[in-house]
Formats: structure tokens, C-alpha cells, sequence
């Protein structure tokens, strides 16, 4: 163990190994937290460059790389009541929609010279809870905040899988920050990487001068795509340390739920590889026993552990059963990403509204899967950047259009089976994609447009959480019901979203810039409905077409109900209506 304490000279301060165990240990008396270290390592081939410590539980500053000598985390909690009822919360039955957030990016300060200064933990939970619990929230999901040597990975790409980034403070302040979302009633979710790490020298990478963390074999433990290095958590002692990891933040740091990032490339031992570029299990397949064994393993621990919190999948194929038990032979995961339903209905949205009768099914198509999984929908980061455009650019038309496109749009994923997840920035239309250098467009919030698009998130988001349609069956088909899926010649869909009590809410879109007048929808209730909302609104900075409020139904058939309502469906717009009570 070297550090300024003995000059950096290893000699100083040999460990020893405690057979048969692999552990190597040293007492180093009259150390004080703050003290900074690494370890020098004796390979087979000579010494090696200087290694942090993986189980660190503090960081210095990047661009340095050491670790540093870390007192227990000393916090006094005030998030009790909020700990005794995560469980009702996190329920499939309660309502769940995320904000996904940069914590550097998310905004910034600017000092007279021009310089941009990121804020520390503290700061920015004064800014961001009044924030988020103005747009109605129920949590924030935060990109990695683990120790990473490189910023522009975005976090992904990190080290210290137990040191929370000295970028934004101390262990302490992060403790802070989510201790403030917890009183605010706000959930914390973290991503969390177990799937591959960086190859920096004075890493995991060859930490002893072999592949210890990581598989021997490139073709099993080289991560073509981000140029990384795989876990092997085939080995023990690696799927114990992500045990470890992923209960550290949940117990210690009081974390709501983990989203498991690229878990794809976890399960696949082909995945992204050509033929004889990969090693077959011992079955000869494709699948990665041992990571299978881990994330099952993961989700029985997390639920013994650390029981109310989430494990969130990101997972891109049609893998069986990631949210089924693991009891039932499933991966045990809470939640899914729905990756299926974000491309096909983007891909809906970036057609020209004349062509979209066209590809009428690509926005019907994921009611065929809704129920599969626990499903998450997610326009998360990875939508926003690399030439992908912001979400309001991807819409087509012209300035007018794209806004209303994007209300639209909004509207839709909201009524729509699965819980919800918006990346930062998309709230409120920014035109610029997503770059983690420099803060959201905040200026934006001058024009009617983005202040109409903030606000329609933000009565969504009341809408979601008050009506019981629209969060209680989110898992049970018997939630959703079509009245029209097949109007591809106006563009128009119509469905209904159920609650356990029976209360039905209708939800109408019209995806053409034409307004469709006196257009028939069958409803399951007589009698006056009203309009909860409606996304052409004039307070969302539409056109403010629409049915004044409340439509009363008429006794004429139609859509296998007694009885119907004649609407207005403005252009480009979605409606939510009730029926009224007396």
C-alpha cells in the first residue's frame, strides 16, 4: 500500500495474504480519512502500475486517479417515512414516472469569465426537487454517479463501483441529496453497470498482471463496441464484488432502485459479434450461463436485502421473463425497458403525417407485447444525441407542427400501458440534442411553446398519478380496451384505460394536422364527459380546437358500445375524457 504517508514506496508497507481465502490485508496505524492511496502490485512479470482501490469508498478528483482513505458514511437520516412506504409505492399497481437526469449537465453555473461551473450535490437539490415535484414526478433516475475517469463516457465507463464522483462533492453530500428527494417524496434510481469497465491502466485491467476481474479470452471479455473489458462473473469472487456493489448503494445510500444498464450484451455471448468471433457455453449456445446465474442471483439478494426497492432492465431483445420471478424461471427483474415500443413509435412519429397511414401499425403493434413484461417506456439519453436529434426535432412539419407532434406524442406515452421515463430537456422541447458539457437550454422557458409543452408534462403527470385508469392495470390486459386501432385512413386511434373499480377513461388521437369534426367513438357510458385534457389546448400553446369542455353521448351504437360521443379531434392532438359524475 503506497500513498504520501510512507512517500509512495511500497517497500514501506507490505500486506499479507490470508490463506486460503485470496483476501490480502494491511493495518496502517495514525491514518485519518482524506489520506489518499493506490497499491502497489508485484506481478509475475515485475510491478505493476499503481492500482486504486476497487473497493474504494471515496475518490480523488479526476483527472487523478488515487483513492482515498474513507471514515464510514456519517449521516444522520430523516427519510424514514418515506423508507416505511417505498413499498406501496413501488407497487406494478402505483403510479411510476421517472425523469432521467445528467447531475453535471442537468444545469450549471456560469462565473463572469465565462466559465461553466458544475454544482455539488447540495446545490442542485435546491434547484432540481422544486423542479421536479412542479412537473410531478414520482422520481428521478440519475446516470451513473460512480467514480469514472473519463466525463464524456457519461458515467458509463467507470471504476469505482463503491465511491460515489468527488465531481459534484463528498459521500456525505450525496447522502444529502437523496435524503432532500426522500422528504420531497421523490424516488432515487441509479444506473448501475455491471456489464463491462474501462481499460485505464490503473484500473481493474490486468490487476495483478492477469485478466482477474475479466474474462482471459478477448472473444468472451473485450467489448468490441465501447472498447471495454467484460466482467467475469462466472468467477466468485467478481459476481460477489457486484453483489456487493449494487446492496452497497442500496442499503448505505438509501437508493430507491437500480436500472441495470446494457443487460443485453450481459445475457448474449454473440451479442454485436460475427461468427467465430465468440465462445459458445458449455451447452454450445449463445447464452451467458453464469451472467443469467448473477442477475437472478442479484434480484433474490436485492429483495431479501433491501426489500421496496426496484432492479430495472434495460434489456433491447425479446429474452423471456426478465420480470418474471425467478421462482417462475424468470431473470427477477421489477421492471423492463420497453426498447420495442420507444423505436417503433418514434419511428411512427418521424413520418410525415401524410405517410402515416402507412405505418399505421407501428403505433399499435406494442399493445400485441404490453403485457409480457412489466414494462418501463422509456426516451431516455440514447434517444437525444449522436445525430439522433432532440425529441421535438425528430418531428416533422413546420415550427407549429413539430410542437404540436411533440404534445402529441407526450400524450400518448402517458395513456399508454407501461410506467413512464423522460430524459431531461425533453420536458420542455429543447431544439439542441443533449450534450454533457453544457446545460439545458433554460432560455427556452422565455417562449410560449416550451413553457406549454413543461406544462402539459406536468398535468400529465397529475392526470397519471390521479386517475387509477391510467397506473392501476398497467400489467393486466384487462386495463386497455381498442374502440378504434384501425383507422389508418385518418391517422386516428381510440382506446380505453380501466381501473379495478371499473372506471373507464377514453382516449382519442388524431395524428394528422386535419381536424376531424363530428367524429364518432363508441362510449361504455351514457351520459355527459368530460375533458380532462387536451394536448391542442391554448394553455399548452395549441390551437385551442376542441369540444368546450364536455360532450354529452348519444344513443347511436357504434364500436361494440350502446351508446357514442360525436367529438372535435383537433390536429395533431390527443384527448383524455371521463365520464362525469353526478
Amino acid at each position: 500500500m503506497v500513498g504520501s504517508f510512507n512517500s509512495w514506496d511500497g517497500r514501506r508497507h507490505p500486506m499479507r495474504l490470508r490463506h486460503p481465502t485470496g483476501v490480502w490485508e494491511i493495518f496502517v496505524p495514525r491514518l485519518q480519512p482524506g489520506e489518499v492511496y493506490k497499491y502497489e502490485i508485484l506481478g509475475a512479470h515485475g510491478i505493476l502500475p499503481l492500482k486504486s482501490d476497487p473497493m474504494a469508498l471515496a475518490t480523488t478528483l479526476p483527472p487523478d486517479t488515487a483513492s482515498k482513505v474513507s471514515a464510514p458514511l456519517q449521516f444522520e437520516w430523516n427519510d424514514q417515512e418515506w423508507l416505511q412506504s417505498r413499498t406501496g409505492r413501488h407497487d406494478v399497481a402505483a403510479p411510476l414516472s421517472i425523469y432521467e437526469l445528467h447531475a453535471g449537465s442537468w444545469q450549471m453555473e456560469q462565473h463572469e469569465d465565462g466559465q461553466w461551473r458544475q454544482y455539488n450535490w447540495r446545490e442542485l437539490a435546491d434547484r432540481l426537487i422544486p423542479y421536479v415535484k412542479e412537473l410531478g414526478f414520482t422520481h428521478i433516475e440519475l446516470m451513473p454517479i460512480m467514480e469514472h475517469p473519463f466525463g464524456g463516457s457519461w458515467g458509463y465507463q467507470l471504476l469505482a463501483q463503491f465511491a460515489p464522483t468527488a465531481r459534484y462533492g463528498s459521500p456525505e453530500d450525496f447522502a444529502a441529496f437523496v435524503d432532500a428527494c426522500h422528504r420531497a417524496e421523490i424516488g432515487v434510481i441509479l444506473d448501475w453497470v455491471p456489464a463491462h469497465f474501462p481499460t485505464d491502466t490503473h484500473g481493474l485491467a490486468q490487476f495483478d498482471g492477469t485478466t482477474l476481474y475479466e474474462y482471459a479470452d478477448p472473444k468472451e471479455g473485450f467489448h468490441q463496441d465501447w472498447n471495454t473489458l467484460i466482467y467475469n462473473l462466472g468467477r466468485t469472487e467478481v459476481h460477489g464484488f457486484m453483489l456487493a456493489s449494487a446492496l452497497h448503494w442500496l442499503k448505505h445510500y438509501h437508493i430507491d432502485g437500480l436500472r441495470v444498464d446494457a443487460v443485453a450484451s450481459m445475457l448474449y455471448r454473440d451479442y454485436s459479434r460475427n461468427a467465430g468471433e465468440w465462445v459458445p457455453n458449455r451447452f454450445g449456445g449463445r447464452e451467458n450461463i453464469e451472467t443469467i446465474d448473477f442477475l437472478r442471483h442479484l434480484n433474490d439478494v436485492v429483495a431479501l436485502e433491501a426489500p421496496g426497492t426496484m432492479v430495472i432492465a434495460e434489456e433491447s431483445t425479446a429474452w423471456p421473463g426478465v420480470s418474471e420471478p425467478t421462482q417462475q424461471g424468470g431473470l427477477g427483474f421489477n421492471y423492463k425497458w420497453n426498447m420495442g415500443w420507444m423505436h417503433d413509435s418514434l419511428q411512427y412519429m418521424e413520418e410525415d403525417p401524410i405517410n402515416r397511414g402507412h405505418h399505421h401499425g407501428k403505433l399499435s403493434f406494442s399493445l400485441v407485447y404490453a403485457w409480457s413484461e412489466r414494462f418501463v417506456l422509456p426516451i431516455s439519453h440514447d434517444e437525444v444525441v449522436h445525430g439522433k436529434h432532440s425529441l421535438i426535432d425528430k418531428m416533422p412539419g413546420d415550427h407549429w407542427q413539430k410542437f404540436a407532434n411533440l404534445r402529441a406524442y407526450l400524450s400518448f406515452m402517458w395513456t399508454h400501458p407501461g410506467k413512464k421515463l423522460l430524459f431531461m430537456g425533453c420536458e420542455f422541447g429543447q431544439w439542441r440534442e443533449w450534450n454533457h458539457d453544457r446545460e439545458l437550454d433554460w432560455y427556452l422557458m422565455k417562449y410560449a411553446e416550451h413553457i406549454g409543452v413543461k406544462k402539459l408534462v406536468s398535468d400529465l403527470n397529475r392526470i397519471y398519478r390521479q386517475e387509477k385508469a391510467l397506473h392501476q392495470r398497467d400489467a393486466d390486459p384487462a386495463g386497455f380496451q381498442w374502440l378504434i386501432g384501425d383507422d389508418q385512413a385518418n391517422s386516428v386511434f381510440a382506446y380505453l384505460r380501466w381501473s379495478n373499480d371499473g372506471e373507464p377513461l377514453l382516449v382519442v388521437a388524431n395524428m394528422t394536422p386535419v381536424p376531424r369534426l363530428d367524429y364518432r367513438v363508441g362510449a361504455p357510458v351514457s351520459g355527459a364527459w368530460t375533458e380532462l385534457l387536451n394536448s391542442d389546448a391554448e394553455t399548452y400553446a395549441g390551437s385551442n380546437m376542441g369540444n368546450g369542455g364536455e360532450v354529452n353521448t348519444e344513443d347511436e351504437p357504434a364500436h361494440g358500445m350502446e351508446a357514442s360521443l360525436k367529438l372535435n379531434l383537433p390536429p395533431l392532438a390527443v384527448l383524455i375524457l371521463k365520464p362525469k359524475k353526478d
